[in-house]
Order: structure tokens, then C-alpha cells, then sequence
């Protein structure tokens, strides 16, 4: 029976323990041979702290632990380095004192195991001193491993707080104590073998990496994209046993199960290679309980992304589903005005295509899981003030889909909207009026493919078509703000909506939708 490393973030004690590994070794050993300084952003959860761990492990050369993987073959000498291990991951940085307490404490460990000087008081220059001495000591260059780098700055993000002075915002004063810790890295290059910092943002454009020289970022690098997560074929090599126990428990086909994990869990890119990456936090917390759940939505929403989606001008409709160029979301640039970079960054959106002549990606929501879990969040803060659990209410609309019943569908629709209030949907012009009823449907329909297959259509003047599939049912949706039910009906014929369908055995309905802006609430309801 397998054991899941769920929540071990241990190298040693993943291998001592004989839990399951997906070998990276190979990967592990072309970054160290091929560069020096390197950054890597990925989303939480994903394996960065396990790849720090085995890198550390490997550094100090402890082969006995590399036993049958790629590593053990490609190392030929297995050195022992010094390596210095710098984790935020524990500490809480909204106290103004902690960043500089927990960077005070890791360098008098340090200097007590390898000596200081009183000549540097300053941070970086102890630091710089401490690798110089190590290097001497040993013989041998130092490694350095920052795992989650940039958590000082995320917990204090947009908050407001101010440093213990208070003279300026934490967040800035956060970003300058970094700043001047990881400029040892340009003074100590003589000293160094190797350097990784991974994280989850990439603070280009706010000077934390100014200080020294650039690392190579392999964030999008298409030889390393599947460093940290599974690929395909590493699910399919290791992992078919699990899928087929749960294919047993659910009495469906092994296809059937792969089918469904990759809908829930798959569908992140981190190239222009397009591998499908799986979440390795909700793929192993799968296989151990036997039941598919969004595992990594519920393990905890970055408070960060929050506040910033709380003020942002930006609906998700307008983000998603559009080619960008590389520089608009993968350095950081996120304010309130403009949240892609962090969106993308934090694992809520991915990349869905790359157009190689243009060097333009298209982002959108990865998989299931984050879709249910990221627009429930989003949609449940728009309608707040007309409905409390907008979940349920979309679990009927799905029951109702399933069962062919159209004309519960009309009530759900009518009443869903209905609540409302005139506050919400009045809007001073008639291009407001259609950019908030666009984005109500926008929302509604995200929500729905979450169970059913749904076809969205954005048309240029901002109204919505849209095409869901269940076992027995096809519907094709038009929907009119102010236009006439009989107006939809006939888009639908003229737009050859329905050919797709010409020779499927289901049951096609036609349904056409208009709106009042003036009532808030459905005008007509036909059906063909």
C-alpha cells in the first residue's frame, strides 16, 4: 500500500519512511549543473519546499538518501557543501519586528558555528562574512536555499500596517530589510556554488533582487515546468494503482477516473510547451482518502489575493479567457487596479495556450477545482447583498438542467434575480447596464460548468450565448438585455447555434431570454 507524503516536506523523511516519490532527480541534477543563481515562482502547495529540501539533501551529499533515483547514476562525486537554509514559512511578518528577529536569529546561529566579526553590524554584511568563513573552513563554495522568499511581503501586502517607527508602511520597509539581505548574494559571489530562492510572487519591479546579481528565473523555463507538480506521465507510471482502486469504489471505467481527476485537478501550464501539470496537494490528498474534493482551494485562500480583488475595477470576466504578453503577468506588477500578476502567480489562473507568432499566452481559470472554489468566492461577494449561499442555488439550476425541467429553470432565473436589489443593477449608462448583466451570466455560467459542460460565447456587444450539455439534455441559451425573447430565438437559428447538434439523440431545447435592466428580472422565456 502507498504511503502519501501529505504535508512532509522532508526529503529525508519522505525517503527513510518509504512514502511515494515522484523522481525529479533528473531535473534536480540539469539545474545544478547548467546555472548558479536561479528563482522559481509556483503556487502554494505545490512541491517548492520538498525541492529546497531535496536540494539541501543532495548538497550535503548524502547519496544513501538518492538510492534508486535518476541522481545516483547521473553524480558521480556526491561533495559535500555548506548550505545554509533560509525557510519564512513559520513565522507570522505582520509583527513589525519579526522579519528582523527571525534574519537576526538564523545569522547568530550561523556565526556561532562559524565565527563572526564586530567589524559589520549591518545584516547582509554578516551574512556575507559568514558564507566567507564557511567557504574557508570547508573548502568548498556555499549553497544558500530560501524557501518562500517573498512571504514577508505577502503577509503585510496592501494591509495598511506601518513598521514599529511608524514612519512608513510595513510592506516598505519589509521589502528594503530583504533587499538589503539578499544583496549579499552580489558580494559573496565568490563564495558561492549555488543559490535558489522560490516563491510565490516575482518582486522584479519593486528592487527586492536589485541589490544583487539577477538569478536565472526558470518560472516559465520550459525545461524545468515540471519540477515541482505531476505530469501526465508521471500519473499515469506511478500512480495507476490508486486510480484504479478509485475507479472500483465509484463502479466506473479506469478511464472514467482518469477523466475526472484531470477535469478536477489538472490543466495548470507553466511553459509555452503546454505539459499539463497536476496539483500535487489535492492529487495525493485524492488517492489517500478515495474521494475527489478540492482539497487545495480549502486548505486556505491567500488573505493577499483577497484584498486585493476587494478593490479592483477589473471583473473576472475581464480578465480571463484573453492572450497576454508575458510581461503583463509574470513580473510583478500587481496593484489594486490591476491583480493579474498575483492572480496568475498564486495558482487561480494558468496558461490555456500559447500563439508562438504573436508570443502571446492566453490565461484562464486551470481546473475544476479552482474554478468551483475561485468564482463561488468571487460570485458569493458580488450577490452578497441579494443571496447568502448563491452554491445551493446553482445546485438547482444544475438539478433542473439534468432533469430537463424547463420551466423550473424559468422560476430559478426569475427569482435569482428578482432579489436583486435596484441598487446593485442600476447603472448610469447603457454600456454599464450590459458589462453588469454580462457579468452576472458570466458568473452564473462558471459556476454551472463546474458540473455540466458549458459553452461560453462572448460577443462583442457584451451579451452572453451559451451552450450546456448534460446526459440527456442539450440547451442553447440567448440572452437580450431590453431586446424581445423572439429576437434571441432567432440569433440562435441565424447563428447555425444549434448544427453542432444536428444528429445528436439528446433532447435540444432553444430557450431565448429577455431582461429588463428597468425590472431587474426576466421579461420572456421561449422555448423551441
Amino acid at each position: 500500500m502507498m504511503k502519501y507524503p501529505i504535508g512532509i516536506q522532508s526529503f529525508a523523511q519522505l525517503r527513510e519512511d518509504n512514502y511515494v516519490y515522484v523522481d525529479k532527480t533528473a531535473l534536480i541534477y540539469q539545474l545544478v549543473s547548467l546555472g548558479k543563481i536561479y528563482f522559481l515562482s509556483r503556487p502554494r502547495r505545490f512541491g517548492k519546499s520538498l525541492l529546497v529540501s531535496t536540494l539541501k539533501n543532495y548538497f550535503l551529499g548524502k547519496r544513501e538518501l538518492f538510492k534508486g533515483l535518476a541522481i545516483e547514476s547521473l553524480e558521480t562525486e556526491w561533495k559535500e557543501y555548506p548550505v545554509f537554509h533560509i525557510d519564512f514559512n513559520g513565522s507570522n511578518f505582520t509583527n513589525p519586528d519579526a522579519l528582523e528577529d527571525v534574519l537576526d536569529g538564523m545569522i547568530k546561529g550561523w556565526e556561532r558555528e562559524y565565527g563572526r566579526t564586530p567589524d559589520y553590524t549591518d545584516i547582509g554584511k554578516r551574512f556575507a562574512y559568514v558564507l566567507q568563513r564557511a567557504h574557508e573552513r570547508s573548502g568548498r563554495r556555499c549553497v544558500v536555499l530560501v524557501d518562500e522568499y517573498d512571504k514577508p511581503i505577502l503577509d503585510v501586502l496592501d494591509t495598511g500596517l506601518m513598521d514599529d517607527r511608524r514612519e512608513r508602511l510595513l510592506e516598505e520597509s519589509s521589502r528594503e530589510a530583504l533587499k538589503g539581505f539578499y544583496s549579499v548574494f552580489k558580494a559573496a559571489d565568490d563564495d558561492l556554488q549555488f543559490v535558489l530562492l522560490t516563491g510565490v510572487t516575482k518582486f522584479s519591479q519593486v528592487s527586492v533582487f536589485s541589490g544583487f546579481n539577477q538569478p536565472a528565473d526558470i518560472s516559465m523555463d520550459p525545461r524545468y515546468e515540471a519540477l515541482c507538480g505531476i505530469t501526465q506521465e508521471e500519473l499515469e507510471r506511478c500512480f495507476s494503482g490508486p486510480v484504479r482502486e478509485m475507479a472500483e469504489s465509484e463502479g466506473v471505467s479506469f478511464e472514467e477516473m482518469m477523466s475526472r481527476l484531470k477535469h478536477q485537478y489538472d490543466g495548470y501550464h507553466f511553459s509555452r510547451k503546454m505539459t499539463d501539470i497536476y496539483n500535487p496537494f489535492s492529487l495525493l490528498n485524492a488517492f489517500a482518502s478515495q474521494t475527489i474534493q478540492d482539497y487545495w482551494f480549502r486548505s486556505g485562500t491567500p488573505s493577499y489575493l483577497i484584498r486585493l480583488l476587494t478593490h479592483t475595477d477589473e471583473n473576472l470576466d475581464e480578465i480571463t479567457g484573453k492572450y497576454y504578453d508575458p510581461q503583463e503577468f509574470v513580473d510583478y506588477k500587481a496593484s489594486v487596479e490591476k491583480p493579474l500578476p498575483m492572480i496568475y502567480q498564486s495558482g487561480y489562473l494558468t496558461i490555456k495556450d500559447y500563439k508562438p507568432h504573436r508570443g502571446t499566452f492566453l490565461l484562464d481559470l486551470p481546473n475544476n477545482e479552482v474554478k468551483k472554489g475561485f468564482v463561488s468566492l468571487v460570485a458569493s461577494d458580488y450577490f452578497k447583498p441579494c443571496r447568502d449561499n448563491v452554491n445551493t442555488w446553482i445546485q438547482d439550476v444544475v438539478d433542473a438542467l439534468e432533469g430537463g425541467n424547463t420551466d423550473m429553470l424559468c422560476k430559478l432565473f426569475t427569482s435569482f434575480l428578482a432579489d436583486i436589489p435596484y441598487t446593485m443593477r442600476r447603472k448610469s449608462d447603457e454600456r454599464e447596464r450590459e458589462r453588469y448583466f454580462h457579468y452576472t451570466f458570466y458568473l452564473i455560467f462558471r459556476l454551472i460548468s463546474v458540473y455540466t459542460v458549458c459553452t461560453e460565447k462572448v460577443q462583442s456587444e457584451g451579451r452572453v450565448d451559451c451552450i450546456v450539455e448534460t446526459a440527456g439534455y442539450v440547451y442553447i441559451f440567448e440572452f437580450k438585455l431590453d431586446g424581445s425573447a423572439d429576437e434571441a430565438l432567432r440569433q440562435i437559428e441565424e447563428k447555425g447555434y444549434a448544427r453542432p447538434f444536428a444528429s445528436d439523440r439528446r433532447t435540444l431545447y432553444k430557450i431565448g431570454v429577455s431582461f429588463s435592466s428597468r425590472t431587474g428580472t426576466v421579461e420572456e422565456w421561449k422555448i423551441n
